[in-house]
């Protein structure tokens, strides 16, 4: 139906959408100038807000799936969840008031010499505040992935001389994979859409595709073009994750290939073999 509207028009202020007479004439509008900015700013902050999640949630999550104590870990997933309690618009108002140029961390922080706080209504407040509304979608996979790699490998991955970066970097962050994917998923895909954290930390200079589309079916009441940024939405959100997935391939193609030639190989493979080669014969 989305797909459908995007092709009609606005026939008057009273009508939301018509569809007697159809054309591309939405998605031109949609790549204006102004509308393609936007969508620019979209992109960027969708893939670095996941990739700042990925870097923050990493070391939580295996330290609260290897580290921790067993008998904690579910106090600590509990906790990572614990934002999840309140409301989405709540939490993002929250900051609001901690990043105000008169709130109580400006005001703390001009007592020590610094200046007002102005990171409001900036692309910068919205990055921060995706990454503390999303942080907790990608912890939570991380955990699982990492709490169901066997221990015994890389106890193995030890005997057999490997250092804990060497063990990890080779052996638990592969096995851990399909969450990693999962996390990176389930962070960029709502995160592209958001518009509650661009209407509310953003401003002017923090308009993403998201509020956009909000405004016009809400506001404008022109469903056609709303619609036609949406569908455009999609692509975007489509062709990235297909871009990532692409690099990944090939970034990971000679791991894949040296696995393939380790489990053929014959039984008398030279001993100086590396660590994960044999961990993984």
């Amino acid at each position: 139906m989305v797909v459908w509207f995007s092709f009609g028009y606005k026939p008057s202020i009273f009508a939301t959408q018509a569809t007697d007479r159809l054309s591309f004439d939405r998605y031109a509008e949609v790549f204006s100038p102004t509308f393609f900015a936007t969508f620019q700013n979209t992109l960027w902050v969708g893939v670095v807000g996941t990739v700042l999640c990925f870097l923050i949630g990493l070391p939580v999550a295996y330290w609260m799936a290897v580290k921790a104590p067993p008998s904690r870990r579910g106090l600590l997933v509990a906790l990572v969840m614990v934002p999840f309690w309140t409301n989405f618009l709540v939490r993002t108002l929250g900051w609001q008031v901690i990043l105000s140029p008169d709130g109580w961390l400006s005001t703390a922080l001009q007592g020590i010499g610094f200046e007002p706080l102005a990171i409001l209504n900036t692309r910068g407040a919205v990055l921060l505040g995706v990454v503390y509304n999303y942080l907790p979608l990608m912890i939570l996979p991380l955990f699982v992935a990492f709490d169901r790699v066997n221990g015994p490998l890389r106890e193995a991955s030890k005997d057999l001389g490997a250092g804990k970066w060497t063990t990890f970097f080779r052996i638990t962050l592969p096995l851990a994979q399909p969450g990693i994917i999962a996390g990176v998923l389930l962070v960029f895909i709502p995160l592209m859409g958001d518009y509650i954290t661009a209407t509310v930390l953003g401003g002017a200079k923090g308009n993403m595709v998201g509020q956009l589309v909000a405004s016009q079916f809400q506001t404008a009441q022109n469903w056609a073009l709303g619609s036609a940024m949406a569908v455009v939405l999609i692509i975007v959100i489509l062709a990235t994750v297909a871009v990532g997935a692409a690099i990944v391939w090939l970034v990971t193609l000679p791991i894949r290939a040296s696995h393939r030639l380790v489990i053929g190989a014959p039984a008398t493979a030279p001993a100086s073999a590396s660590i994960h080669e044999e961990v993984a014969a």
